[in-house]
């Protein structure tokens, strides 16, 4: 992106929320797709586990219900199929089994460029707050070691910190309470249509980066500012909004 496309943005951004200004101070970042390349064995834990239960499902449909909690997922599911939501102990026992599937699965790597994105947000000083449906420990516990010094544990916003998942902005709306920012100091940094939904609805300046294969229009349609092909053209694309804003 050039730095007339990013003050188009920006202007597009402004008008849409309705704000007088832009002044990014935090970065509201999810995890899973963005940070880490997990969404690979995610979607196949769920296909395996769903199917499972006789369900039929295609291994593409769970990047469309990225965001969500295990158990809002495994709700979906059972409505569907069954006309009725789960009960606590199938929720609990089913996110145990899809969770046993992804640890028999090899480690994945970052996503490629991610690590370029965090450090131009820390050289900028730019608070970072991780916002994530996942409440894997696994994962959660590899950031420390993938991102030294990028998410500290007190500025990690989970499914055990929401009430409501992506869509509902409420995850995004914690984390900006969790940074002291307002929604018009805030840049999220999404790759999921339920992801891009809740972080524009909370006002944030939404960036969404197609790392998966979800269609970049799905991006569009959920309210993001922005569409970037890859987090190194995120990293390139912050450099130059954090220096021009």
């Amino acid at each position: 992106m050039t730095e007339s496309d990013i003050n188009a943005s920006v202007g597009r951004y402004l008008l849409r929320c309705g704000f007088d200004g832009f002044r990014p101070k935090a970065a509201l970042i999810d995890m899973d797709g963005t940070l880490l390349d997990t969404m690979k064995w995610h979607t196949l834990a769920w296909q395996r586990m769903v199917s499972e239960l006789g369900i039929q499902c295609s291994r593409d449909e769970f990047y469309l219900y990225e965001g969500m909690t295990g158990a809002e997922t495994i709700n979906l599911m059972f409505r569907r199929a069954f006309g009725r939501d789960a009960t606590r102990q199938e929720k609990t026992e089913l996110y145990a089994r899809k969770t046993g599937y992804f640890s028999e699965l090899p480690r994945a790597g970052i996503v490629k460029g991610a690590d370029r994105m965090v450090s131009t947000l820390m050289e900028h000083g730019i608070i970072r707050v991780l916002v994530t449906g996942s409440g894997q420990l696994s994962n959660l516990a590899r950031l420390d070691e993938d991102f030294p010094g990028g998410f500290p544990h007190d500025m990690r916003i989970t499914s055990h910190n929401v009430t409501r998942c992506k869509p509902h902005p409420e995850p995004f709306l914690k984390a900006m309470e969790l940074a002291g920012v307002e929604p018009f100091e805030a840049i999220a940094l999404e790759n999921a249509p339920l992801g891009v939904r809740s972080a524009s609805d909370a006002g944030a300046f939404t960036v969404a980066v197609a790392t998966g294969p979800v269609p970049e229009r799905d991006m569009w349609e959920a309210g993001a500012d922005v569409v970037l092909p890859s987090m190194d053209d995120a990293a390139d694309m912050l450099s130059l909004l954090l220096t021009t804003f």
